[in-house]
């Protein structure tokens, strides 16, 4: 750091003069940090704005799509069937039987005993103490199809335990699951998957096999084969390797065995509510976000106000700088083109019209429209208004024209969403979509070219600062000159005065 000693032989406050002389130079340095400022909060401003209009691009997918479409489905004894339905699944009444439910092999073990003492088996204890001598392999085969499942060969001896065995076939790969219960002192083997092909198969050293108390009989009662769950829908069979089953658009959860000839009765209807409510979320989210991108393209005019310097800062209270930021911020996208363009393109294909039955259908035949200029508030006369809506003040007295409609056509319902929420979707991917020297893809701003011009303004705030020093060194450097030209005059003065005595 340098040190200046000015003033000694003038009396001047140099540093005052020469602050004052390249104030005039450091406020341009001043403009350019300025400048940068209010397009670093653009920036940020921009950032969050395409966040919300990328995410509301993305939500349309199930508008557009048609799998907002929403059914309902009622089964007459729940507790046999759960039913869902999707989106394609067909209206109507049909019949249902569940002549199988799906089960995986399982074998429930002999109860354990000791070879010469009383007292119970532990997962310590060895094969030896459960009266196995000798050493051997025993086999477990994998499982038919379970996918990967392999072979296990287990290498036991008489001083193999119960914990080994069962290790070794959890961490096998087999997909077979053993657990020992030691409260009813027996070895349990179930497979992972239910369906044909899991039966469980042992093979190897019989007596191995007998001390573990797993040798139980083909046609045992602990020994339950795996086998696939069977229905029978409409008179049509199907078969699956689990209890659920996807036919035609319904999705099948088997319970319970219906008894003899038993059917069960499955009811499917349009869920007229889920669609409407799907519908109103659109609406909402269609609304919060042009209401808000509207506030700041019609936002007052800060004309006057920039973001305010370090020492601005400190000759205001904070509140006050708070409220100039605020007005400052509020601003950036005042009548901003880019944002315009967006708007334009959100509001123009709420209005796109669809042919259903050889008739043009809009949303205001569903009951879906704006409120009118004149009535709308400021920022919200884009917005649009459910008639009959009983949380919108607004429109709740009105006919439910979208409700009514759900009700008798849901299908030309779902063409009119269908249809503008797809020209919506292609309005916005054609702002966020593509990457140019400008903009990158998925952005509705120019982000590259306002980071160039970030960089652009640090370079010149840089190379200006280093000429407002070099300017200051300059009128420094002057101004010492001067104090030594009158330290010298004063010197000599004062040696011909003490001359005339």
């Amino acid at each position: 750091m340098t040190i200046r000693i000015t003033g000694m032989n003038s009396g001047l406050d140099t540093d005052a003069i020469i602050t004052e002389l390249v104030s005039a130079y450091k406020a341009k340095g001043d403009k350019y940090v300025k400048s940068q400022t209010k397009l670093s909060w653009t920036q940020d401003l921009w950032k969050s704005l395409n966040t919300k209009i990328f995410n509301f691009y993305k939500s349309l997918d199930k508008l557009r799509l048609g799998t907002s479409v929403k059914k309902k489905t009622t089964v007459s004894d729940p507790a046999k069937a759960t039913v869902t339905a999707g989106s394609n699944a067909v209206s109507g009444t049909q019949s249902l039987k569940i002549k199988n439910l799906a089960t995986g092999g399982y074998i429930t073990g002999d109860q354990l005993k000791k070879k010469d003492e009383d007292g119970k088996v532990s997962a310590d204890d060895t094969l030896e103490s459960l009266g196995y001598s000798g050493s051997g392999k025993i086999t477990l085969k994998g499982l038919e199809s379970v996918e990967g499942s392999k072979d296990l060969e287990i290498d036991v001896t008489s001083s193999t335990t119960i914990k080994d065995v069962i290790k070794q076939i959890n961490e096998s790969g087999t997909g077979v699951k053993a657990s020992f219960d030691a409260e009813n002192q027996r070895i349990f083997l179930s497979s992972t998957k239910t369906g044909e092909g899991t039966d469980i198969k042992l093979e190897g050293d019989a007596a191995a096999i007998k001390s573990l108390g797993l040798d139980i009989p083909e046609d045992d009662a602990r020994r339950i084969k795996g086998q696939d769950a069977k229905i029978e829908l409409n008179g049509a069979e199907y078969t699956s390797s689990t209890n659920t089953f996807n036919v035609n658009g319904l999705t099948i959860q088997a319970n319970a065995v219906t008894n003899g000839d038993e059917k069960l009765t499955i009811t499917t209807d349009t869920d007229a509510q889920g669609m409407y409510d799907n519908i109103k979320e659109f609406i909402t989210s269609y609304n919060d976000l042009i209401n808000e991108l509207s506030s700041y393209y019609n936002a007052d005019s800060a004309k006057g106000y920039e973001p305010l310097t370090a020492e601005e800062k400190e000759a205001m209270s904070d509140s006050e700088v708070a409220e100039w930021e605020k007005k400052v911020k509020g601003s950036l996208l005042r009548r901003d083109s880019t944002l315009s363009g967006i708007m334009s393109a959100m509001t123009t294909a709420m209005s796109t019209t669809v042919s259903v039955g050889g008739k043009n259908y809009g949303l205001a035949n569903l009951g879906i429209k704006t409120l009118g200029y004149f009535v709308s508030s400021k920022n919200e006369k884009n917005a649009f208004h459910i008639d009959g809506d009983s949380d919108d003040s607004a429109s709740s007295e009105n006919a439910d024209k979208l409700m009514a409609m759900l009700n008798s056509d849901p299908e030309a319902v779902t063409e009119i969403i269908k249809g503008v929420a797809s020209k919506l979707y292609k309005n916005l991917d054609d702002k966020l979509r593509g990457s140019t020297t400008l903009k990158s893809a998925y952005t509705v701003y120019n982000d590259k070219e306002m980071a160039k011009s970030y960089s652009d303004y640090t370079t010149k705030i840089k190379e200006w600062n280093k000429k407002v020093a070099e300017i200051e060194d300059s009128y420094y450097k002057k101004f010492s000159a001067m104090e030594v030209a009158l330290g010298k005059l004063q010197s000599q003065m004062s040696s011909f005065t003490s001359m005339l005595g």
